[in-house]
């Protein structure tokens, strides 16, 4: 059984959890309990973390100018240690150029998987409330849900919003 929730932490910090309970003769070590059941695993995790930064990171400087370390810790909700070290691990993997006491830049790669994330919640956005759900809804709901969906089923969310007259997105 799948089961999504939903809990609002404060104002500006949702935690989502995705859980699959396996049928009673099936454990998670077993080999035949893995192929194509959903199961998150910490590298999962550790993209959605930078998806989820590199995404804020984009609208911090197109809204303010420039994403500050102060900035995402206040927007996301934890301490500016947490963001510190989650910057130097986008470091590494070349998405973002940080200094101490500097704005965060977002390196080219960066700002592509920054444009394929946004672009990512928008279908989802829209999907939801070409379904009826609220715009307020829609947009809490895909937080959680962009970083779960495979391209195929964007690829069926894409066709629905067009078939509805509903996609304004650029492909």
């Amino acid at each position: 059984m799948l089961q999504f929730s939903r809990k609002i932490v404060n104002r500006n910090l949702i935690w989502f959890s995705l859980e699959y309970e396996l049928p009673a003769n099936q454990s998670r070590s077993s080999p035949s309990a893995a192929p194509g059941q959903p199961r998150r695993t910490r590298q999962e995790h550790s993209q959605e973390i930078a998806l989820d930064y590199v995404e804020l990171i984009a609208e911090l400087i197109a809204t303010n100018g420039a994403a500050r370390v102060t900035d995402l810790a206040r927007r996301l909700g934890v301490t500016h240690v947490t963001v510190n070290r989650t910057i130097q691990r986008l470091q590494r993997g070349g998405l973002v150029n940080a200094r101490p006491y500097r704005s965060i830049l977002l390196t080219e790669a960066g700002r592509k998987l920054s444009e394929e994330s946004r672009r990512r919640h928008e279908i989802v956005v829209e999907f939801l409330k070409s379904l009826g759900v609220p715009d307020a809804v829609a947009h809490l709901d895909a937080e959680g849900m962009e970083h779960h969906v495979s391209k195929k089923t964007l690829s069926v969310f894409v066709k629905h919003l067009e078939r509805c007259g509903r996609h304004k997105l650029q492909r």
